[in-house]
C-alpha cells in the first residue's frame, strides 16, 4: 500500500493532496490541519472529487498513529497571509519554525520511518530544522527545494525559445528564495548550450522571467499552488517508484554545511546522490551569496 500524509491543507496541501489522487500515486492518504474546519472540508471535497473514479484513494482523517506505516510526510504547513505587506518567503519563519517545534517530536515519537519532504518557507532552512529536530538521517529528510523554481526557468525558456520545456535541462539552483539564480551554464536546448544561443542580456531577462514567475501568480491570485504541488508529487512518485529523479531538491551538502537546493538523486531511500555542478566563475560567486544567505537566517532560529 502507498500512503501519504500532508501536514497542512491549505492551498498548497490540499492542491497537493488533490493532485496524488488524481493521478493515481497514492492508495492511501492521511490529512492533518490546526484549522479542523478547514480539514474536515477538504476531507469531504476530496472524497467527493474521486466519486467517477475507478481507483479509490482511503482518505484517513488526523490520527499520528497513521503516520508509523506512512511512506512520506509531506510539511506544508504555514500561512500565505504572512505575505501581505512582506513579500520574502523568509518572512514566514518566525511562524513557522514554531510549526516545526511542534510537530517534529510528534513525528519523531509516532514510530515513522520513511521520508519526510518539505514544502514549508522558508524551504532550505525549514527543511534543516526538521531534520535537526527530529533526528533523521539526513538523506530522509529533504526540500521541495528550487525544483518549482526550474519549472518556472523552462516555462519562461520555452516561452522565449518557442520550445517544449521538455527539451530543455538546467537547473536553477540555491537558496528557494531571493538569492537563487538560474545556472545557465547548465541550461541546453536539445542538447546545445542556451549560452551559445542568447546575449547575457538577453539570459538576464529570461532569469528576470523565471524569478517574476511566482510573484505574477501571487500578485494576481494571492497564494500560489499548482506548480508547487506538481514538483512535490512528482518527487513522491520518484520515493514510492524508486525510480531515481533527478531533481533539485534542498539537500544537505557537506561542503556548505546546510541544506540548499541543487540536483540530486531521489529513490525510496530519500536522496541517494548529490551532484556536483561545474559553475561558471560568475556562478560561483552567486552560490557563495545564497549559502550565505541560508547560513544568516539559520543562526537566527
Amino acid at each position: 500500500m502507498r500512503k501519504v500524509a500532508i501536514i497542512g491543507v491549505g492551498h498548497v496541501g490540499s492542491t497537493t493532496a488533490y493532485t496524488l489522487i488524481s493521478k493515481n500515486i497514492v492508495d492511501e492518504l492521511v490529512l492533518f490541519d490546526s484549522k479542523d474546519n478547514i480539514l474536515q472540508a477538504e476531507l469531504n471535497d476530496l472524497m467527493d472529487g474521486q466519486m467517477e473514479q475507478n481507483n479509490q484513494v482511503r482518505l484517513i482523517g488526523p490520527n499520528v498513529a497513521e503516520l508509523a506505516d506512512t511512506d512520506v510526510i509531506i510539511f506544508s504547513a504555514g500561512d500565505i497571509s504572512i505575505f501581505e505587506g512582506n513579500p520574502d518567503r523568509f518572512a514566514e519563519l518566525d511562524l513557522t519554525k514554531t510549526i516545526v517545534e511542534e510537530w517534529a517530536p510528534i513525528i519523531k515519537d509516532s514510530g515513522f520511518k520513511g521520508i519526510l519532504l518539505n514544502i514549508t518557507n522558508p524551504c532550505d532552512v525549514i527543511t534543516q530544522y526538521l531534520q535537526e529536530l527530529t533526528g533523521f538521517p539526513r538523506e530522509r529528510v529533504f526540500g521541495t527545494g528550487t525544483s518549482l523554481d526550474t519549472g518556472r526557468m523552462k516555462h519562461a525558456v520555452s516561452k522565449s525559445m518557442k520550445v517544449h520545456p521538455s527539451a530543455i535541462d538546467g537547473y536553477v539552483i540555491g537558496e528557494h528564495g531571493e538569492s537563487q539564480f538560474v545556472a545557465w551554464s547548465s541550461v541546453r536546448i536539445g542538447g546545445v548550450p542556451i549560452t551559445e544561443s542568447l546575449t547575457a542580456e538577453k539570459l538576464k531577462a529570461l532569469d528576470e522571467a523565471a524569478r517574476d514567475g511566482g510573484w505574477v501568480t501571487f500578485r494576481g491570485k494571492g497564494y500560489t499552488s499548482y506548480g508547487i504541488a506538481i514538483q512535490a508529487v512528482r518527487i513522491v512518485e520518484a520515493i514510492l517508484n524508486d525510480n531515481h529523479l533527478v531533481v533539485p531538491v534542498s539537500h544537505y551538502r557537506s561542503a556548505e554545511s546546510c541544506y540548499v537546493g541543487s540536483p540530486a538523486k531521489v529513490s525510496q531511500q530519500g536522496i541517494s546522490e548529490s551532484f556536483p555542478m561545474n559553475l561558471s566563475e560568475s556562478e560561483e560567486k552567486k552560490w557563495q551569496h545564497t549559502i550565505q544567505t541560508i547560513h544568516s537566517m539559520h543562526e537566527t532560529i
